[in-house]
């Protein structure tokens, strides 16, 4: 059955400095027990450190496989908990990054839509003591998904995930991140998916043309 391994939250604390400033990130994230609240932008407990790329709508909540971790643990030669990725829900038994955009989920009393896959940033690389991570990520093809919240509620660890919809486009997180990171010739595809969190459709859509 695919469920909620773990529900993870973190605020934001100093990873590192730049230039003698203070470099703020929540991707050390923790599990926490019980219910969880979802709504507004985020999960109950969880924040971001710069709005100004992280967070919003389209970015409420994001998840990522057990199985994902399980691969990058096997890669890296080191054992992973979960939230090891900044992901709010850890997942197991769901194919997140295969997840096609605009695919709805029911956690709990929570509706959630699939809108984009994770971009790595050097705070991926800091949170792993090594730089290349940013590009060993993108190389992957397993960027895991952002979801925007559709139904505000409660959900928790344990609980099942009900894939509610998919969309016919079959255009998949992964697809939409290696058209960005890999491979140019992807990038009308990934446009086309009408659920893309504009953010990313626009830019793409201009790159294709």
């Amino acid at each position: 059955m695919p469920r909620v391994l773990s529900v993870n939250v973190g605020r934001p604390v100093q990873i590192a400095a730049r230039r003698g400033r203070p470099l703020m990130s929540a991707i050390r994230k923790a599990p926490v027990e019980g219910r969880v609240r979802v709504e507004g932008v985020n999960v109950a407990g969880d924040r971001q450190a710069d709005l100004r790329v992280h967070g919003g709508p389209d970015k409420a909540v994001y998840a990522y496989a057990s199985e994902d971790i399980a691969w990058w643990a096997a890669e890296l030669g080191r054992e992973l908990a979960p939230g090891a990725f900044g992901e709010n829900l850890t997942t197991e038994g769901v194919d997140v990054t295969g997840a096609v955009i605009g695919e709805r989920w029911r956690i709990g009393t929570v509706e959630l839509e699939v809108s984009q896959p994770r971009l790595p940033c050097s705070k991926l690389g800091i949170r792993f003591e090594d730089l290349k991570m940013v590009r060993r990520f993108g190389e992957a093809s397993r960027p895991g998904a952002y979801l925007r919240i559709v139904t505000e509620g409660e959900l928790g660890a344990g609980d099942e995930i009900e894939i509610l919809s998919r969309p016919a486009h079959g255009v998949t997180v992964a697809l939409v991140s290696d058209a960005i990171l890999l491979d140019d010739s992807l990038r009308g595809l990934a446009a086309s998916a009408p659920e893309l969190a504009e953010s990313l459709a626009a830019p793409l859509r201009e790159q294709a043309a």
